[in-house]
C-alpha cells in the first residue's frame, strides 16, 4: 500500500439538464463565497469482471486521465454517499497495491474495462469567510460508452456533484442541498456515475439477493453462513489497509462461521463441513498471532503506566517495547502472505461452493423454530457443564485450563443464539446478551492467565540482562488478583445465565 494513498470522499449527486444553472450558493448557511475554478475534461475507463461482481458490491476501479488526481481510483463504500478512494498513479497495468485489495472478490477472475466515461466539469470551491475551502461543486456533463457486455451502446446526462472538502463540517452539504432544493434540483437516483452508466448502456449491475426465507431451519443457518461469508470477503481488504480492528473482526468471523457449521450438524452435513471449518480455523489462527499480541501489549503498557513511579524499577518500558517488538516481528507481514496464498483463496472458493450447494440434510427441511431451538439449548447444556466443571475446581492451572474451555463454549452458544435469533426472537437475542456478558469475564480471566505467562519470561529477560525483576512481580500479583477477581464474579454472572424458554414451533 505504499504507493496508494487513500481519501475519505464525501458527496452528493443531483440531477441536472444541459439547461441547469447553479443558484446562488453564497446564501446557504456557513458560504461566503462561490470562485468558478474553470472547466476540466476528465476521460475514466472503468473496470470490473465479466459478472460485474465489483459493481455488484458497489465498489468501482478506474483509470482517468484529466484533473489534478489522474491515475488509478478504486473506491470501497462507507455510508451512504460516503466512500474511501484509494489512488495509485496512472499505469498502463493495474497497480499490485490496489489488485491485492480486489483479490478476495476477484479471485483469480481478470478484470477488463466495461464502460467508458468522458466528462466536462464545471467547478467551483465554496469557501467560509475565514477563506477555509468548504466544498467542491461540480456540473458534471457525461458521455458514457460500453466497452463489455453491450459494447458500443451509449449514454447521455447531466449531474451535479457536492463534495466535502477534507475536515469542513458536514453540516455544509445539509446547507447546499437546502439551495439547490429550493431551485428545483433533486437527488440522483444513481448511486454513482458507474451505476447509471451500467443501467443506462445495457446489464445493469447485479441486483442485491432477496430477503432470506427463515422458514426451514436450512434456509434459516444459510442465512447466517452467508453473513459471515460476505464478512470474509469484505474485511480482507480492510485487514490489507490495516484498518481499525479489521483482524479481529475478520476472525471473529472465521470463528462464527465455523461454531455453526459445528452447531447445526445436523442441518449441514459435517462431513462435508469438517474440512472446511479446519481451515476456517487455520486462517483464524494465522490472522490471530499480530492481533492476540497487540491486545497483550496494550494489557501490559496500561498496567505499568498504572503503577506508582516508585514500583517501577528500571528501565521497564524499553524491555516491554523490546520484548514486543521481537515477539511481533513480521506478524503483518505474516498476515498478508497468509490472504495472498493459494490456500486463502481456495478456502473462500469452499465458502462459495458450500453456499452454492449446500449438503442439507433432512433436518434442514424441518420447521426452523424447532430445529434451532434444540440446537440452541444443546450449545447452552454443553456450556453449563463445561462452566460447573470449572468452579468445582480448585484455584490453578487446571482450573485455568477448564475456564479458557468455558470461554470457548461461551462463544459458541453466543453464536448459535446469534444465527437463531430472526427466527427465535427475543429469546435469542436476551440469551446472546448473556453470554457476550459471561464471555466478557470469562475472556478477561484468560486475558491475565496470558499476561502473567508474558510477565514470568519478561522477569526472565530482565534478570537475565542484570535489570530488576521486581516491577514485573508487582504486575504478575496484580494479574493473579484481577483474575481471582473474575472467578469470584462467575458464579452469580453464570446464575443469571440461564437457558432461555423458547415457544414451541407449530404443531409441536
Amino acid at each position: 500500500m505504499r504507493s496508494a494513498r487513500t481519501k475519505r470522499e464525501i458527496e452528493r449527486k443531483y440531477e441536472a439538464t444541459g439547461e441547469t444553472r447553479l443558484p446562488d450558493l453564497t446564501r446557504a448557511k456557513g458560504v461566503a463565497t462561490a470562485r468558478p475554478r474553470g472547466v476540466t475534461a476528465l476521460d475514466a475507463v472503468y473496470y470490473d469482471t465479466a459478472d460485474l461482481r465489483l459493481a455488484a458490491d458497489s465498489l468501482t476501479l478506474r483509470r482517468r486521465t484529466g484533473g489534478a488526481d489522474a491515475g488509478w481510483h478504486l473506491k470501497f463504500p462507507v455510508a451512504t454517499g460516503v466512500r474511501d478512494e484509494i489512488r495509485a498513479p496512472l499505469s498502463d497495468t493495474l497497480p499490485r497495491s490496489l489488485a491485492g485489495l480486489l483479490r478476495s472478490r476477484v479471485r483469480t477472475t481478470p478484470v477488463h474495462p466495461v464502460v467508458r466515461l468522458r466528462s466536462r466539469r464545471d467547478v467551483h470551491h465554496l469557501h467560509a469567510a475565514d477563506g477555509t475551502l468548504l466544498a467542491e461543486v461540480s456540473v458534471d456533463t457525461v458521455h458514457a460508452e460500453r466497452l463489455a457486455g453491450c459494447p458500443g451502446r451509449t449514454a447521455e446526462w447531466t449531474e451535479i456533484e457536492v463534495e466535502l472538502a477534507d475536515d469542513a463540517d458536514p453540516a455544509v452539504l445539509d446547507a447546499v442541498e437546502k439551495r439547490l432544493t429550493k431551485a428545483g434540483i433533486v437527488p440522483s437516483s444513481a448511486p454513482s456515475k458507474l451505476a447509471r452508466a451500467l443501467a443506462e448502456t445495457g446489464t445493469p449491475a447485479p441486483a442485491p439477493p432477496p430477503p432470506d426465507d427463515l422458514r426451514t431451519a436450512g434456509t434459516a443457518v444459510l442465512a447466517y453462513v452467508r453473513r459471515q461469508a460476505d464478512a470474509l470477503v469484505r474485511l480482507d481488504p480492510a485487514v490489507r489497509r490495516d484498518l481499525p480492528d479489521a483482524v479481529h473482526r475478520m476472525r471473529v468471523a472465521c470463528r462464527r462461521l465455523r461454531s455453526t457449521l459445528r452447531t447445526y450438524g445436523k442441518v449441514l452435513d459435517r462431513t462435508v463441513t469438517d474440512p472446511l471449518g479446519a481451515e476456517l480455523r487455520w486462517l483464524a489462527g494465522e490472522l490471530g498471532a499480530a492481533r492476540d499480541l497487540e491486545v497483550l501489549d496494550e494489557r501490559l503498557l496500561t498496567a505499568l503506566d498504572a503503577l506508582p513511579r516508585d514500583l517501577v524499577a528500571g528501565p521497564a518500558r524499553r524491555r516491554l517495547k523490546t520484548w514486543a517488538t521481537t515477539h511481533g516481528a513480521g506478524s503483518r507481514r505474516r498476515a498478508l502472505d497468509v490472504l495472498d496464498s493459494p490456500r486463502h483463496l481456495a478456502l473462500l472458493t469452499r465458502v462459495d461452493a458450500l453456499l452454492t450447494d449446500p449438503p442439507l440434510l433432512p433436518a434442514a427441511h424441518r420447521d426452523a423454530r424447532e430445529v434451532l431451538r434444540k440446537a440452541v439449548l444443546r450449545d447452552h447444556r454443553r456450556l453449563a457443564h463445561r462452566v460447573e466443571h470449572a468452579l468445582a475446581l480448585a484455584p490453578g492451572p487446571e482450573r485455568d485450563h477448564a475456564l479458557h474451555d468455558a470461554r470457548k463454549a461461551a462463544k459458541r452458544a453466543r453464536y448459535a443464539a446469534e444465527a437463531a435469533a430472526p427466527v427465535l426472537g427475543k429469546p435469542a437475542r436476551r440469551l446472546v446478551r448473556r453470554m457476550k456478558r459471561l464471555q466478557d469475564c470469562l475472556g478477561d480471566h484468560q486475558d491475565s492467565v496470558v499476561a502473567r505467562a508474558a510477565l514470568a519470561d519478561l522477569a526472565e529477560q530482565a534478570a537475565t540482562a542484570g535489570e530488576p525483576a521486581f516491577t514485573w512481580g508487582v504486575l504478575y500479583g496484580r494479574e493473579e488478583a484481577a483474575a481471582a477477581d473474575r472467578e469470584r464474579e462467575l458464579p452469580d454472572l453464570w446464575s443469571r445465565s440461564f437457558a432461555p424458554r423458547f415457544r414451541a414451533a407449530r404443531g409441536h
